[in-house]
This record gives C-alpha cells, structure tokens and sequence, in this order.
C-alpha cells in the first residue's frame, strides 16, 4: 500500500535520458508486483507459459531493464527480507482483498464483462516464493546485481542512496521517503502509454522526488513526515478517519507532534505510533559491498526465458543482440572494455 503523500509532496519530472550513468536501487517486490499487475490479455489473464505458470514478472524484468540498460541506467534490484511485526496486519489485510478479486475475476469472465475482468485480474496480482527465485535468476543472468535486504527493501534502497552507493531509489511507494531516501525515482519501471479504463490512455513518465527540499518546501522536518504519514495511514497502521495528507500537514505544522496533537485536540490515537516511528527512524542496516555488474549471459537468458517459459526465441535472441549493440557504443564512446568497466 505504502504511505500516500502525494497531495503535499512535489514531484518533478525526468527522462531516462537524463538518468543515463546513474546507479538506481530498485524496489524489487514493488517493481514485480506493477508487472504482474499490468502484463495481461484485456481479460486480466497474465501471461502464462504452457504449464499454466504466471510468466508477467518475467516479460517486464527482461524488456524493461533492457531499456534501462541501453539508456545507460545502472540498476540493482533490492528484495524484501522480513517484514516488521506490525505489518502482519497488512499483509493479512492484501491477501484477503487478492482472494476477493480473483472470486470477482472468474465472475467477471464468466459474465463477458472484459473491463470489470481486467481489473479484478489485477488487482489479484500474487508474488509467490518461486516467482522470486525465478526473478532473482532472471536479473543475475542480465549481469545486474541483486541484493537481499534484511527486512524492508525500500528501506535498504534509502540507506544505499545516503551512503551514496546509489544515485537514487526507484519505488512507487512514499515510504522510501519516510526512510531517508534522499532522491526517489517514481514510473521507472511503468513509464509508457498505460490503459485507464476501456479505451482510454495516459502516458506515464518518471518523476524524481528530492526530500530534503520537500522538507523546505513543507517546512517540516523528516520526523514530522513520519508523523504526517502515520496520520494518513502507513502499512502498520490504519489512517485517523477524516484526515487526508493536508489536513495531517496543517495538524503537524500547528502542534508539532502526535503526542501534541492528542493532548491539544483531545483525541486517542489507537495505534502504536512510537512503534511505528521506530520502524521508519531506525530499520535493519547491512553493509553493502561495492555493486558489480557483468556482462548479459546469453546463454541463461534463454534457457531461462524460452526453454523453461516458452518465450519466443527469437525474439529474445534479437533483443539481447541490440542491448549487446547498445553496450558496445556505450563502451566505445568511454573507451571501456567490459560492461563492469562502464558501470
């Protein structure tokens, strides 16, 4: 779900041209779970191979960090470890609503209504064990580096970013934020011409959000984002009924914290905010080795993706043929020798 601040936080747009050379952190399980959402037949079907196994993540890691890499963008892929506690509520919570739409899903096709079959399709979106193993071996045989955080990804990706190891993170979730990420990169993986509704369009193009002059610019501090987002709801706690991003703002701006807020509007928060406020303040840290990238594994590619996933071969041959084309101009344009020379 993540934490939504996007009525009070300014984004600004950026191309991947402009993200040409830079190392980006990838929140892997929130970039997964946008391709199982969005990789499907108008009916909401994912794709599948023809032992009926979901083969959507694959498809989006494989063509969209091939774009990535012929723009030049370094990506590492961070995965989530264990999650908080507090969030156990929420992922109960995710799992009932999938269980809903993909009942609503079977509904939907069985009564030729596309459109409400499409959504319910997405919105049933399952990241299973496999898929992971499989997504894991998939970006290792691209030579792109991937790491395993020891709870929340979005929150190793920020750390990352602060030592400066990466340029930026890459989520769809304001929690980054929330994590000390100093530069947030949103639509990475997404960008392009979207669907919206049955015949409508809208083209989705990255944005960068710099905290530190969100913070000026709100004339906050990060804990008091914390507490912004905690008001307005996070995944390990249910949002104060009635009170959107700005109303929280206006609260934080004229009582300071939450603790203020209770005494001075005389109300009961009824969840662990000290807790919660921990969780965003003071994550799980690991030492992070130097990221090294190697050159695509053809060979991999395709057992991986055609001979286990009934891709097209020769499709996927010709696509790894132009990203090779693609880092040879690259090479010769820095005089390098090896992909992890360039990178």
């Amino acid at each position: 779900m993540g934490t939504k601040l996007g009525d009070i936080v300014t984004a600004e747009p950026i191309s991947l041209r402009e993200l040409g050379g830079r190392i980006i952190a990838i929140d892997a399980f929130n970039t997964i779970y946008a391709f199982l959402a969005s990789i499907r037949q108008p009916d909401g079907t994912p794709l599948m191979d023809r032992q009926g196994r979901v083969t959507s993540h694959l498809s989006g890691l494989f063509y969209r960090n091939l774009n990535l890499l012929e723009n030049g963008i370094s990506p590492i892929f961070v995965f989530d470890g264990e999650a908080p506690k507090l969030k156990a509520a929420e992922v109960q919570r995710r799992r009932e609503i999938r269980d809903a739409a993909r009942e609503e899903w079977a509904r939907a096709k069985a009564e030729g209504r596309i459109e409400d079959a499409r959504k319910a399709g997405q919105a049933s979106s399952r990241l299973t064990s496999p898929m992971i193993d499989e997504s894991k071996e998939l970006l290792t045989a691209l030579g792109i580096p991937v790491i395993q955080a020891p709870s929340e990804g979005e929150a190793l990706a920020a750390q990352m970013t602060r030592a400066n190891i990466v340029w930026a993170s890459a989520s769809q979730d304001n929690d980054s934020l929330l994590y000390n990420c100093p530069r947030m990169i949103r639509n990475l993986n997404i960008s392009g011409r979207r669907r919206f509704g049955r015949s409508k369009y809208r083209t989705i193009s990255p944005e960068i959000i710099d905290l530190d002059l969100n913070l000026r610019l709100l004339e906050i501090t990060r804990e008091q984002l914390i507490d912004i987002a905690i008001l307005i709801g996070t995944d390990y706690n249910d949002k104060l009924e009635g009170v959107g991003a700005k109303t929280a703002l206006k609260w934080i701006k004229q009582y300071g914290c939450l603790e203020q807020i209770e005494k001075e509007r005389k109300i009961k928060l009824d969840f662990p905010y000290e807790e919660i406020r921990a969780i965003f303040l003071n994550p799980p840290k690991m030492d992070v080795d130097e990221p090294k990238w190697k050159d695509p594994d053809h060979d991999a590619v395709i057992r991986i993706l055609c001979g286990e996933h009934d891709f097209s071969s020769n499709r996927i041959e010709k696509s790894l043929e132009r990203l090779d084309e693609a880092l040879k101009e690259m090479r010769g344009s820095t005089h390098q020798s090896s992909l992890t020379d360039y990178f």
